[in-house]
């Protein structure tokens, strides 16, 4: 379905970035994978599907890395006509509390780093009239959470920013849609499982209740596949006049 394009994944070396620039890689695409850590087996993953893979190890935090790695993937695939951004960190503390350099830091990857690649593959998407912009936020784009205002914060922005965009493009064949998820089972929040279940002297299963059962009333992970799958719909024919939601795989959370 998506043979010839090409999308950029921000943040794809693990995690949920991965899971959705595998889906879109076994649909056809041309993928560049930008993060840190261990390069070489993501590559291997997504390639493993067909796919031609490039990557980028653009500072999502810095604009000017960011320009690079939208050029990278001109130069090297001649345009981009998916763009995910999904990149993002987390930084936990009361308001009074917390850091200002990492109120910076959370805003400047999780809400900044969107506008700017954004900015940067419109007018290319413009010009061919096809373009899919997703922005993965959070279900924290939806509500709130204690301790997590940055966090937050910027995941409101992304859900503003993804209807501005879809309003500003929504006569073109371009479009701008986001993904809310609540718990997703990434290493990183597998992490947290095994470290209550250690912590607590309990089994993996209740450890895994007790996180999910405090929001999430499914008392199930979204799992980087069905992400996956979603950001396939919106790319496909039947996602042409999804514009500007945003897009909960929560379990119930904001149904509460």
């Amino acid at each position: 379905m998506l043979k010839g394009k090409t999308a950029i994944v921000t943040g794809s070396t693990s995690g949920i970035g991965l899971g959705i620039a595998k889906a879109l890689a076994a649909q056809g695409a041309n993928i560049v994978l930008n993060g840190f850590g261990d390069v070489d087996s993501p590559k291997a993953e997504v390639a493993a599907l067909g796919a031609q893979v490039g990557y980028h190890g653009a500072d999502m935090s810095k604009p000017a890395d960011i320009e690079a790695m939208v050029q990278y993937a001109n130069t090297t695939f001649g345009g981009v006509d998916i763009l995910v951004n999904n990149a993002g960190i987390q930084h936990v503390a009361r308001v009074e509390n917390f850091p200002v350099e990492k109120w910076d830091a959370v805003i400047a990857i999780n809400l900044s780093s969107a506008f700017h690649a954004t900015r940067l593959v419109l007018p290319g998407m413009q010009a061919k009239n096809w373009g899919r912009i997703i922005n993965v936020a959070s279900v924290h784009g939806l509500v709130g959470s204690a301790e997590k205002s940055a966090y937050v914060a910027a995941k409101h922005g992304i859900v503003g920013l993804t209807k501005v965009t879809a309003l500003e493009n929504a006569t073109s064949g371009v479009t701008c849609n986001a993904i809310c998820p609540g718990w997703v089972l990434t290493p990183l929040v597998q992490k947290q499982v095994d470290a209550k279940a250690s912590a607590q002297g309990i089994s993996n299963a209740d450890a895994t209740k007790q996180l999910l059962g405090e929001k999430e009333p499914s008392l199930q992970f979204t799992t980087p596949e069905e992400l996956g799958g979603l950001a396939v719909f919106f790319c496909s024919p039947a996602g042409n006049n999804v514009r500007g939601v945003a897009w909960n795989m929560d379990g119930g959370w904001t149904a509460q």
